[in-house]
């Protein structure tokens, strides 16, 4: 049933694997290490830790918002309010600032990392989903098969990285995360993340989250897998999704194939 299920989540974003099964990337499973509490409202769509905090951005017309959140409890220490049209999507501190996406609105938004006071913002065009840093450039992802890098100063593009996986494009690239070299990604409607290589944008590995998504939100299409937060200074590894419950810390187990 897990093989199936896989094979399945695989084809619906075109990572349909060659014959030739020792030259594709390896699929694991995560295991859960620890459980936290997470608002059960929170559409997240962007998730980071720094100082040992967590910070989340969600999303939806109207209650969308960036937040500092305590991670063992789950509580909401800090919160500041997107108004609508806008449609929060992905966010990453980078120095003294955060900065977070919308959706369709070809807006991003800077805030003062301390004081969570809007200090800015910028555009770029099309969509805006997941957004992350590899320590001197915003890499942001629009639901494509292309990253995009940004100045974070100038906030103007420099570059991209076409994501594929032997040689096909990898869609639905949604949070980001940049985790010990490489970029992970969460990708829509789908339990994987994918693990890029910053490099060449090949795919090099995969994590299979379907074991630990909550009962209760299986099958559901808006409840789906999106949020990863990497703590450099301890290693751990944090993830969530729309809607629920919890976040767990986990590790990677069991090479699937």
């Amino acid at each position: 049933m897990f093989a199936r299920t896989l094979l399945t989540a695989l084809a619906s974003f075109t990572l349909l694997l060659p014959a030739a099964a020792a030259q594709s990337p390896s699929v694991e499973r995560a295991a859960i290490v620890a459980t936290y509490p997470h608002d059960p409202d929170a559409f997240t769509q962007g998730l980071f830790i720094h100082g040992g905090l967590l910070y989340e951005s969600t999303g939806q017309i109207g209650r969308s918002s960036l937040r500092r959140v305590e991670l063992d409890t789950g509580d909401v220490q800090q919160q500041a309010d997107i108004e609508p049209p806008y449609f929060g999507e992905g966010s990453v501190r980078f120095g003294d600032r955060i900065f977070m996406l919308s959706w369709v609105s070809e807006t991003g938004f800077i805030f003062d990392a301390d004081t969570f006071e809007r200090i800015g913002t910028f555009s770029y065009p099309g969509e805006g989903w997941g957004l992350t840093h590899d320590g001197s450039r915003l890499v942001l992802s629009d639901g494509s098969a292309r990253l995009r890098y940004l100045d974070p100063d100038t906030l103007e593009q420099t570059g991209t990285l076409d994501v594929t996986l032997n040689g096909r494009p990898v869609r639905r690239l949604n949070e980001l995360e940049w985790v010990d070299g490489e970029i992970w990604a969460n990708v829509w409607q789908s339990t994987m993340i994918v693990r890029i290589d910053p490099g060449t944008g090949s795919v090099t590995g995969l994590i299979d989250l379907e074991d630990i998504v909550p009962d209760n939100l299986e099958g559901s299409r808006d409840a789906v897998a999106n949020g990863i937060a990497w703590d450099a200074a301890t290693g751990r590894i944090y993830v969530t999704g729309k809607l629920w419950p919890v976040l767990h810390e986990i590790r990677i187990s069991t090479e699937v194939r």
